[in-house]
């Protein structure tokens, strides 16, 4: 099954590539990897603002992180034409932004680890980081960045 296959089984439609907020660009090809830079929560077009542990819970982190997933892969489809052209997702790097005592990070991030794994199967298992930080730009819950491997 094709990886759109899976993602109209899902009910996901991708969004296209946001226009970057500063002065970077949204993702860079090297050789057979494409660098994707970080990608904010947003709800409704706008960032999705909130700090875990205090204002949010796990669950609604998780939720802002499969969002994210699914902006990412917009992003790298504009960055690749054809998400069959993927051999892999090679490492997502998680930025939460969490209260001192939160310790949840891991959790949050598996919303889009999860995601990554339902439409690319076992290409979608990759490596990690999940940290949490003190403040995202803008306000945003959650950041997530990613690299990944063309066939």
């Amino acid at each position: 099954m094709s990886v759109y296959d899976k993602l109209s089984q899902l009910g996901i439609s991708l969004p296209p590539v946001a226009v970057p907020a500063a002065a970077y660009v949204p993702f860079v090809r090297s050789g057979n990897l494409v660098f994707l830079s970080g990608h904010i929560a947003k709800q409704d077009g706008r960032p999705w603002v909130g700090q875990l542990g205090a204002t949010m819970t796990t669950a609604e982190g998780r939720a802002a992180a499969r969002a994210i997933a699914i902006d990412l892969m917009g992003t790298l489809q504009a960055a690749v034409g054809d998400l069959n052209q993927i051999a892999r997702i090679v490492k997502l790097m998680s930025l939460v932004n969490s209260t001192p005592t939160f310790t949840e990070q891991h959790l949050v991030t598996n919303g889009a680890s999860e995601l990554f794994g339902e439409i690319f199967g076992t290409a979608g298992a990759h490596a990690r980081s999940a940290f949490g930080v003190a403040q995202i730009p803008m306000g945003a819950c959650v950041e997530i960045e990613l690299i990944a491997e063309l066939k």
